[in-house]
């Protein structure tokens, strides 16, 4: 399965295209995103273990959502079925997926808890004080564990990010899907920090009203997931069965790339014709004259001269003569 290189844009297409799968069905999506939100709240609430078991089977949801993209495309609706519905089909190596980032993130927090120390520890997780003497050390170490986490975590999200994708849609093993999803990421690094960008002030803005746009926001990044995906992967936009596909954002630049292109080949292929036209008129007629009247180059035998000059028809002859001042 290999992937491409996008263009830079492509990151923001890819959220306009996502909101534009979103606005198709956008109360199924809400009811999708809202059921998924009511589980992990209700895993989370399991003592010690509800949390782990939810990032263990993450991937198996986002692969049934992925599912519900691809059928929206193909014509069919969204439904609630759709979230569990990668458990029926392949759901373990979705589930190693999940442990093998569940395991990336514990030696994370791990190696955090090291650098910071207890009383680091003591602060973020029981609220402990810590004295003034002291704070400017633990604010460093903060500082410090702060960039590594973000310098480990990215990484670990990038091999994660399309690998549940590359499990349901091509049955590719999970560590290979990840490797694949990792240095897919790693070569569009540019449109993906423009994804990321736009996310973030998306976020910041949904967040101001109550929380209200992220009843938005949260779809589109789901939908935008499948989009980023077909666009790498797949090398195509969205493309619905009912021919809706001309209002989407990411169809739209597409369609004027290859019409850019088409226009780019066409005119190469009209001076390569024209250069050879010239060339086989040289060949076979020898010397090749200039028309005074349209400047088209014609073989010189075949050329009409009058006064030094050429033509290459007799009409262009006859325009091209002065015509006579009537008499005053």
């Amino acid at each position: 399965m290999e992937f491409h290189q996008v263009n830079a844009k492509q990151g923001l297409q890819w959220i306009l295209s996502g909101f534009y799968l979103f606005r198709k069905a956008p109360l199924a999506w809400v009811f999708v995103c809202f059921s998924l939100m009511l589980i992990a709240i209700t895993m989370s609430l399991v003592p010690l273990l509800g949390k782990f078991i939810f990032t263990l089977i993450s991937p198996v949801f986002l692969a049934g959502i992925m599912l519900g993209c691809k059928d929206m495309e193909q014509g069919r609706p969204l439904d609630i079925s759709h979230l569990f519905m990668a458990f029926k089909t392949n759901p373990v190596p979705l589930i190693t997926i999940g442990g093998i980032y569940l395991i990336g993130q514990i030696l994370i927090i791990g190696l955090v808890i090291m650098i910071g120390g207890s009383q680091m520890t003591d602060m973020l997780l029981y609220g402990k004080r810590v004295d003034e003497s002291e704070l400017m050390g633990v604010m460093s170490n903060l500082l410090t564990a702060s960039l590594i986490t973000l310098a480990l975590s990215i990484p670990l999200m990038m091999a994660s990010w399309f690998s549940p994708l590359l499990v349901i849609f091509h049955n590719i093993p999970p560590i290979v899907a990840m490797q694949k999803s990792f240095f897919a990421c790693l070569r569009n690094f540019i449109p993906f920090q423009l994804y990321g960008i736009t996310l973030i002030l998306l976020t910041i803005l949904s967040i101001m009203p109550y929380g209200v746009g992220l009843v938005i926001l949260i779809p589109t990044i789901f939908t935008s997931i499948y989009v980023s995906y077909k666009d790498i992967f797949l090398n195509e936009p969205l493309r619905f069965k009912n021919n809706e596909s001309g209002n989407d954002y990411q169809q739209t630049s597409w369609a004027a790339d290859n019409t850019a292109e088409s226009k780019r080949t066409e005119t190469e292929t009209k001076q390569h014709s024209h250069e050879s036209e010239n060339k086989s008129v040289d060949s076979s007629s020898g010397e090749l004259v200039q028309c005074a009247h349209c400047n088209l180059l014609v073989a010189r035998n075949k050329a009409i001269e009058d006064n030094e000059q050429f033509f290459c028809s007799e009409e262009h002859h006859k325009l091209h003569q002065p015509k006579d001042k009537s008499p005053s």
